[in-house]
């Protein structure tokens, strides 16, 4: 269980395949100061297991479906990645509960410079929309970010925007995003829980 608050940009290593399954390395001093084998670290918002670590890095193999989900295909050695360690009990929990099970992807429709700000509009899955609302919280490449806008149910095109302050934008790999990228998203889930339970209302 993480809570999307990102502790350090990362850099991969390496993202080579092994088998039917990948083998990521990612260099990460604050990630692994007190990890140990087997624990959860949140690479762009993909919950992972260490493997094997170093001083500096740490290991963790990816299942295909992993890669097929997500934006890892796409990373290369050397690219910047989002790191969090998962929470600890008792911590305050400064984002909001993201588990570190991403739905998908989402690419970038458009970039806008604000005075102070810069808000990112997304291409959103028809299939996600209704889990989406104004004002609520999601995780894009597993940093914790409050929804600015979203479309309305009847548009042909579903998306939603994220306002994002200076420090997010130094902090965490959002600030290189332009239009075409793509990115991890995971919607809320008490938000996907509620959606489960409607679907057994009345049975």
């Amino acid at each position: 269980m993480f809570t999307g608050i990102i502790e350090e940009l990362g850099e991969i290593v390496s993202f080579e395949q092994a088998g039917d399954a990948w083998r990521l390395t990612v260099r990460g001093p604050v990630a692994v100061s007190d990890a140990g084998h087997g624990d959860s670290i949140a690479v762009n918002g993909l919950c992972l297991t260490v493997v094997e670590q170093t001083a500096d890095a740490f290991t963790a193999d990816v299942m295909q479906i992993s890669v097929d989900m997500s934006t890892l295909a796409d990373r290369r050695a050397g690219d910047r990645v989002n790191l969090e360690r998962a929470a600890a009990l008792g911590s305050r929990l400064g984002g909001h509960i993201v588990q570190g099970h991403i739905d998908g992807t989402a690419r970038v429709r458009s970039v806008a410079e604000g005075d102070g700000q810069r808000t990112i509009r997304f291409a959103l899955d028809p299939a996600l929309a209704h889990l989406v609302v104004r004002k609520g919280s999601i995780a894009v490449d597993g940093v914790s970010l409050t929804v600015s806008a979203v479309s309305g149910a009847d548009e042909a095109e579903q998306w939603f925007e994220v306002s994002l302050i200076p420090e997010t934008l130094v902090a965490t790999t959002l600030g290189s995003l332009a239009a075409g990228d793509r990115a991890n998203l995971e919607t809320d889930i008490v938000a996907r829980h509620v959606e489960r339970m409607l679907q057994w209302e009345g049975r």
